[in-house]
């Protein structure tokens, strides 16, 4: 435990968890969602929103609303106070999702770590999530932030 608080040690926590693999999904990339979701986001670009364009394929921020079922590996410790806030999310594009693609997404626990600032002490957990497509290419890598106060 930390200091004056009943904090498990986010050291440790981190040295447990950090890369290990807890859930897996399919999404199956659908033209019609894939042109509703780069519309949603204002795209203009005929190949996000043209499906006979020759280079049609999903915008870059579609996986960030492929969630799979599970926030946290099978006995997480808890970390922090209340359910916590969405962080945001950074993604990162390796190649183009094509319509007809069934991607399958790992996650596992990117980083655990903490900040103080104004607010106090906030605990950051990382989730990351990778998706590949039918060839096992990898095609999309999306970290989501969840944030929580410190205890």
């Amino acid at each position: 435990m930390s200091q004056a608080s009943s904090q498990p040690d986010l050291a440790s926590i981190r040295q447990d968890w950090v890369g290990v693999e807890f859930d897996w999904a399919t999404f199956e990339m659908k033209p019609d969602e894939m042109i509703a979701w780069a519309e949603a986001c204002g795209e203009k670009d005929p190949r996000f929103i043209d499906q006979e364009h020759s280079d049609f394929q999903a915008h870059p921020g579609f996986t960030t609303h492929c969630m799979s079922g599970r926030v946290f590996p099978e006995n997480f410790p808890q970390i922090g106070g209340g359910f916590g806030i969405d962080g945001g999310k950074r993604v990162e594009v390796h190649a183009p999702i094509r319509a007809g693609d069934t991607l399958t997404a790992t996650t596992t626990i990117a980083d655990i770590f903490d900040k103080t600032g104004r607010s106090g002490t906030m605990i950051f957990i990382v989730q990351r999530m990778e998706f590949r497509n039918d060839d096992s290419e990898l095609v999309s890598t999306v970290d989501w932030k969840m944030i929580k106060r410190a205890e």
